[in-house]
């Protein structure tokens, strides 16, 4: 399987959305916020109300008081495409990479005029050919979100996109938020790897770190998690966001994991560069109290004691029943030169 997608190492998307509220301010403080946890790219939507939407669109949850309608919503936080191309420019400034996902062929022509490294395709349109077929004329590689879709529906978006001849990738995601452990489906990460032989991740909901986690021991070349400013935030997306703490903590956990995976361990080896510490952790066996030379010895005569520098528990039951040489002090080493 090629990763040449991501690069080498998980690549970690801190997802935007409309977290801004249709402040432009605040969504450059997220873009600062998120490259300075150390993710890759920063994620936003791109909506265009009137391209996009009907004003019998309905809320998935009822959240604005000031929207009479989710097209009002779109319409209110949407942005210019000036705008669009400063918030690009700011993420290409701070080191992570623009990327918005588009929701009508508006958004996509505006996108393609702006630039992202791919097109990250939302669960409720894996199935639009016709958004697909329009992302893949512009030759940039291609992310489905399978949130929404049965396996028949993403082979039938893979197929397409295989057909072609684009580099893709898919993400396991569910369309919870937020997400219950029970529903986020880490077992699709393998499976889908096998089935289409591509960069495979996790779009995650939990508004946790360990999904993130777990999915980085499986070796997912992708993570995507929804971010916010804090838990007092407004918007749909907050219960399921990570704060941008967590976040760090998810970069700087994945990184760690992805070291230990890269270097398997030799055991042996590992051992062998312990050893001048094995004489301080280890016990000897000592005199458990003063005895005489002649004396036979007993269990009871012995102990185990650190350090580790004379005989070592191995050679108990092969010292029960000797005869010292000499006499012995309390604590003092029995070696074998002390031993008939």
């Amino acid at each position: 399987m090629t990763t040449s997608l991501f690069g080498g190492s998980c690549y970690i998307v801190g997802e935007v959305a409309l977290a801004h509220d249709g402040s432009l301010g605040t969504a450059h403080a997220f873009i600062d916020a998120i490259a300075s946890a150390g993710a890759d790219a920063v994620k936003f939507q791109t909506h265009i109300a009137e391209a996009e939407s009907t004003a019998a669109e309905p809320f998935r949850v009822k959240f604005s008081r000031q929207d009479a309608t989710r097209y009002d919503y779109w319409q209110r936080t949407s942005f210019t495409e000036a705008q669009w191309a400063g918030l690009a420019e700011h993420c290409r400034e701070r080191g992570v990479a623009f990327i918005s996902s588009p929701f009508s062929l508006e958004a996509i022509a505006l996108l393609e005029r702006i630039g992202q490294p791919f097109w990250k395709i939302p669960s409720g349109d894996t199935g639009n050919t016709v958004f697909l077929d329009r992302m893949l004329e512009t030759g940039i590689p291609v992310v489905l979100s399978t949130g929404m879709s049965t396996i028949a529906e993403v082979d039938a978006a893979v197929d397409r996109i295989r057909a072609s001849r684009r580099t893709f990738g898919v993400l396991q995601c569910t369309t919870a938020y937020p997400c219950p452990p029970e529903r986020i489906g880490l077992n699709m990460l393998p499976f889908f790897r096998e089935r289409y032989g591509c960069p495979v991740g996790l779009s995650d909901h939990s508004a946790t770190i360990y999904a993130g986690l777990a999915a980085a021991t499986m070796g997912a070349d992708m993570l995507e998690v929804h971010v916010t400013l804090g838990r007092e935030m407004f918007g749909p997306d907050v219960p399921a966001s990570l704060t941008t703490g967590e976040l760090r903590q998810l970069v700087q956990g994945v990184r760690f994991i992805e070291t230990m995976r890269a270097n398997p361990v030799d055991k042996d080896a590992a051992a062998a560069l312990t050893t001048p510490l094995r004489g301080i952790f280890s016990r000897s066996i000592v005199a458990s109290r003063p005895l005489g030379a002649g004396a036979v010895l007993s269990a009871s005569d012995l102990a185990l004691k650190k350090p580790g520098h004379g005989l070592g528990p191995s050679r108990w039951h092969d010292i029960v029943g000797r005869t010292l040489r000499r006499a012995v002090a309390a604590d003092e080493v029995i070696r074998d030169e002390d031993l008939q």
